[in-house]
């Protein structure tokens, strides 16, 4: 079966929350995808920006696993796919990414913003990354 890198940034870093989407996902590392700044609009998505940075959880998906995030992230009204190059362990590799399609700045549910701070422990990120998200 196919598999490929997937890049999370927001909810899905939680990994119970992985677990109950796509129980046949493997969380495989971190990186920092470089030109990208995390934003809030009402649920996290990422936005192009120079000299900014967001950190991420790399997984390894198959197909079936995708077709459930598909659904989960509204694909292809809400979010969009995009394939970026990411280093990780010492190379560049290309992973899937949602990015949301549109929408205004708007801060997140405390149960949300709970869920991916969870996910941040999970994977031992800074939490000033989410501060940061939160002022704009």
């Amino acid at each position: 079966m196919k598999t490929q890198y997937y890049l999370a940034y927001g909810s899905n870093l939680n990994k119970s929350q992985m677990a109950c989407r796509c129980p046949t996902a493997f969380a495989v590392g971190s990186g920092v995808l470089d030109g990208w700044q995390l934003v809030f609009n009402r649920v996290a998505t990422i936005i192009p920006c120079a000299g900014a940075s967001v950190p991420v959880g790399v997984w390894k998906i198959d197909e079936a696993c995708e077709e459930a995030l598909d659904r989960y992230e509204g694909f292809p009204h809400f979010y969009r796919k995009e394939y970026v190059d990411l280093r990780f362990n010492g190379e560049i590799v290309t992973a899937m990414v949602y990015i949301m399609n549109g929408g205004e700045r708007c801060a997140p549910s405390d149960y949300y913003l709970n869920t991916i701070r969870e996910g941040y422990g999970d994977f031992c990120f800074d939490e000033g990354y989410l501060l940061d998200a939160l002022s704009q």
